[in-house]
């Protein structure tokens, strides 16, 4: 899953890609600040669905 982090002493904003049991990571890679790193919360799941759709692939259909 990814997770992305904002520091609040430098600014810097990344993305890591933990297990969703691993704990928040809490030094910034770039200022090295062991305090000041916040995981944010995002608007995606982590699941997507492409495409045109299961019932345009005729997964919905009865065979004949």
């Amino acid at each position: 899953m990814t997770y992305d982090y904002y520091c609040k002493n430098c600014g810097h904003k990344f993305e890591a890609e933990q297990s969703m049991n691993d704990d928040a990571l809490t030094t910034c890679p770039v200022c090295l600040d062991e305090t000041s790193l916040k995981r944010l919360v995002s608007g995606g799941s982590g699941f997507v669905l492409k495409g045109s759709g299961w019932a345009a692939d005729n997964y919905s259909k009865k065979s004949q």
